[in-house]
């Protein structure tokens, strides 16, 4: 961090030496006002701020935010650092989220027969969305990954004296056009835009990652035969994707924007086999006298060279004698057919070229090379095995409110309006997708706000209309998607009534009784509060998968969870840990949305601990000794659960129904100026204007809380809740016992970390509503002191004293882009200025960006 801000430094002082001066003094004030808790020096730091020009509060907002891209950087190589500092002998059994560590925990407890077949049946399915919390532009991103890879280069032990000033040389030339590249992007991002951001994750991480991952499995259940017996690992990652397909609220996403999305993640995904398989197919060259080709593998290439005479006369003159490298080049040439949509050589399904990367493997087998059948071959065996001709399943979302507006429009006879005909088309292009990369690329439907088995109904009726009969229609799974208190408690009623449908029944029949069940966090945080939500999520997952077990269903739950607190964010292992007994049965399926994507899977080695860590939690969530802990503190603190949800719940109601709130939420938030940033391409609100809570979807929600450093989402009404307990001793029992509790309890703490109460109360000073401000504060003080006796702890993060010190070493330097922001804020509530291109709208949407950054868990 000193190295990467004093080369800040350098750069900034070349462009301005005052602009330096200006940047350290105030954050020189605002580190002695947090320190200290001094209010001399907090006034100080925001008389500052408003005596800059409105150019030089621009470039300190723009320094600041800099800082924290290095900050963000040197902290992910810290902790790559530490993940190869772990990576010792013996080391890993020890930690129950690595494979080693869960796999050892759970033989132990079920036995070596019962762990491999849970261990066979582990499913991991990521969901990539678009949401709108990643701040950043590309262009920023793409800065930061160089100097990610300028840092990991610093890190090699070999480098010498002269690479080491070149290495400098290099990260001065790129800080400087990080700083030099407008965080701001011109315009809003499309679809398709977004699209293609995932798929830069794709190509530098994902695809390389996934593999690694399977090896580590493999290595550890193999021991001394790793790398060369045949992998028992199987492939257990699936991913899924909402970009491109979720048109939930957002009129931009299209049936033809579906098409596009899908043909993209086609194009990367092939790419990458076809680089993969090049490279294997060069290096495979091991001769035919050493290691004979099997009869199969000799009919394998009289079968290429029937489809493409030519091209197999090519390859055998160049590789005569190495029988394997000739038929995976061979793969490679109809890998590249099946990209261009050359029907003659083009492959008809995944599962036909894992027959012929399977014979070329079993024959190197047969003739001895087991070190090169299961190397590099298996790892390319694995992503396709992973990610299909697709890359990741395509899940389409849609509101059911407006399945029933288009189906009562179709049944009056009217003239079909464009809505109809787009919601219609979404049917042909998934019946397209279905014969084009196959039935599992594009058969899961999510309909959003579900709140009856008709509203599951319309989907198959809207597609036999669409298709002309039931029979043409396309293979659809549909999925409810729970998200109010309401519709969360009458979830197994409406089930009951999904698994009547016609349509249903035939796919039960058709998967093994497999069905999918979402539960919405954001929604139902926002509706009743997040601990009302947390409850009635935990009490859902219970009934609903009490009433899988009932009816012989295969169950997956998925997680619509967020990146902040008040989305359902926090660590997901511990979360995992923390569900209700028989909710999981080794399948895992959440959301990972906006900056987490890039928070997670940017680097690889932090990738490939992520996948790790949420697989071993996958496979002990279903431990005895895990489902004992969860269902016997069930059982003790239901009655407190009752009181927790009753007090919070009445205490979140009377801010949120308060008359005039959603009005008063707009003015001392800067939620009216998130909307302009250019964040994502789905609006931020469902109507024109913002009369109700009901109105603003829940990601601007969490966002404009946070920016104004209150952070309200996460904790508001938990304080209430345990004052209404009077037992301090039950609420630390409590904390230590019940893992629900307990995760909730240390993510508020979290949460209240990055609360700044000065700065919270100038936000709330943007408007005369006193009593609601008063309200807010005064939750916060009695949250911040009844989480602390419950927890035990003296300060807040005591039990993580890395991620605590992590949060006081950024606290002062957000502090300043809050001051910039506030002073961006008055002034536009004071014009009424609605121009989005002005001087004050301009710092407040750059002191957003900053602000993200610092804070990273925005929305």
């Amino acid at each position: 961090m000193r190295t990467l801000g004093g080369l800040l430094g350098r750069v900034l002082s070349a462009v301005d030496p005052s602009l330096l001066d200006d940047v350290e003094h105030l954050r020189a004030l605002t580190i002695a006002a947090y320190e200290d808790d001094d209010q001399q020096r907090f006034e100080e730091a925001e008389a500052l701020v408003e005596s800059f020009t409105p150019e030089r509060a621009e470039q300190v907002a723009r320094a600041f935010t800099a800082y924290f891209h290095l900050v963000n950087l040197a902290e992910e190589q810290h902790r790559i650092r530490r993940l190869r500092e772990r990576d010792v002998p013996g080391r890993a059994e020890t930690r129950t989220d690595t494979f080693a560590g869960a796999i050892t925990q759970l033989t132990s407890e079920v036995g070596a027969e019962e762990t491999a077949r849970r261990v066979a049946a582990l499913r991991f399915h990521p969901v990539l969305t678009a949401h709108p919390t990643e701040a950043r532009r590309p262009a920023i991103s793409g800065a930061i990954r160089r100097i990610a890879e300028l840092l990991a280069e610093r890190d090699d032990p070999r480098l010498g004296y002269a690479a080491g000033l070149e290495n400098e040389r290099r990260l001065l030339e790129e800080i400087d056009t990080l700083w030099r590249t407008s965080p701001l992007r011109a315009q809003k991002p499309t679809p398709v835009d977004e699209v293609r951001t995932a798929m830069n994750v794709f190509d530098t991480s994902l695809f390389q990652v996934v593999p690694r991952v399977y090896r580590a499995l493999d290595d550890w259940l193999l021991g001394d035969e790793a790398g060369k017996a045949p992998a028992v690992a199987k492939a257990f990652v699936r991913y899924g994707s909402w970009i491109g397909a979720d048109r939930d609220g957002n009129p931009f996403v299209t049936a033809k924007v579906t098409r596009q999305a899908a043909q993209i993640a086609s194009e990367h995904v092939l790419l990458g086999y076809e680089h993969a398989a090049t490279r294997i197919g060069r290096t495979l060259t091991i001769s035919a006298e050493d290691t004979p080709p099997s009869a199969a593998l000799t009919d394998l290439w009289a079968r290429q060279r029937a489809l493409a005479g030519f091209a197999a006369d090519e390859l055998e003159q160049r590789s005569h004698t190495e029988p394997h490298r000739r038929a995976l080049l061979f793969v490679t040439r109809r890998i590249i057919a099946t990209r261009t949509r050359d029907a003659d050589l083009a492959y008809e399904s995944p599962e036909e070229l894992l027959g012929e990367l399977r014979i070329i493997q079993s024959s190197l087998r047969e003739g001895g090379a087991d070190r090169a059948a299961s190397g590099e071959l298996q790892h390319l065996i694995w992503q396709v095995e992973t990610f299909g001709f697709h890359l990741a399943d395509l899940e389409v979302r849609q509101h059911s409110k407006v399945h029933r507006q288009v189906l009562e429009e179709l049944r009056s006879g009217s003239p079909r309006s464009e809505l109809a005909d787009e919601v219609l088309e979404v049917f042909h292009t998934i019946s397209a997708l279905q014969k084009r990369f196959g039935v599992d690329a594009a058969r899961r439907y999510i309909v959003s706000f579900t709140q009856s088995a008709e509203d599951l109904a319309n989907v198959y009726e809207l597609a036999k209309r669409a298709l002309g009969s039931a029979e043409a229609a396309p293979v659809l799974d549909v999925i409810p998607l729970f998200e109010t208190f309401a519709d969360l408690n009458n979830s197994t009623d409406i089930l009951d009534g999904l698994i009547e449908l016609e349509p249903v029944k035939a796919r039960l029949a058709a998967t093994g009784r497999r069905l999918e069940v979402m539960l919405g966090y954001s929604d139902s945080s926002k509706d009743v509060g997040p601990v009302s939500a947390t409850l009635a999520l935990y009490d859902a997952q219970s009934r609903i998968a009490a009433w899988a077990k009932r009816n012989d269903i295969e169950l997956t739950l998925f997680h619509g969870r967020g990146g902040a607190l008040g989305r359902g964010g926090g660590p997901a292992n511990e979360a995992v840990l923390a569900q209700p007994p028989h909710s999981v049965e080794g399948r895992f399926k959440l959301t990972e949305q906006g900056e987490v994507i890039f928070a997670q899977y940017g680097d690889q080695t932090i990738a490939a601990r992520h996948l790790e860590q949420m697989a071993s939690a996958t496979l002990l969530a279903e431990a005895p000794s895990n489902q004992a802990r969860n269902e016997q503190a069930s059982v003790t603190y239901s009655a407190l659960a009752t009181r927790l949800d009753e007090a919070s719940r009445a205490r979140f109601f009377e801010l949120v129904k308060a008359d005039g709130f959603a009005q008063w939420f707009g003015r001392v938030t800067p939620q009216e100026e998130v909307g302009l940033l250019s964040l994502g391409s789905r609006p931020a609100r469902r109507g024109l204007s913002l009369e109700s809570l009901e109105d603003l979807r829940a990601i601007p929600w969490v966002f404009a809380w946070s920016q104004a450093r209150v952070n309200l989402t996460g904790w508001f009404g938990l304080g209430t809740a345990l004052a209404s307990i009077g037992d301090a001793e039950l609420l630390h029992k409590a904390y230590n016992e019940w893992p629900l509790f307990g995760t909730m309890i240390d993510n508020v703490q979290m949460s209240l970390a990055k609360t700044d109460e000065r700065l919270a109360r100038r936000y709330l000073a943007l408007d005369s509503r006193e009593d609601l401000a008063q309200l807010v504060l005064d939750e916060m003080a009695l949250t911040r002191e009844q989480v602390l006796l419950t927890s035990g702890h003296t300060e807040l993060l005591e039990g993580r004293a890395v991620l605590q010190r992590a949060v006081q070493l950024r606290s002062p330097y957000v502090d300043a882009l809050s001051l910039l922001q506030l002073r961006a804020l008055r002034e536009i509530r004071a014009t009424g200025s609605a121009d989005a291109e002005d001087r004050p709208h301009r710092l407040m949407l750059l002191a957003v960006n900053g602000v993200a950054a610092g804070l990273q868990n925005t929305g």
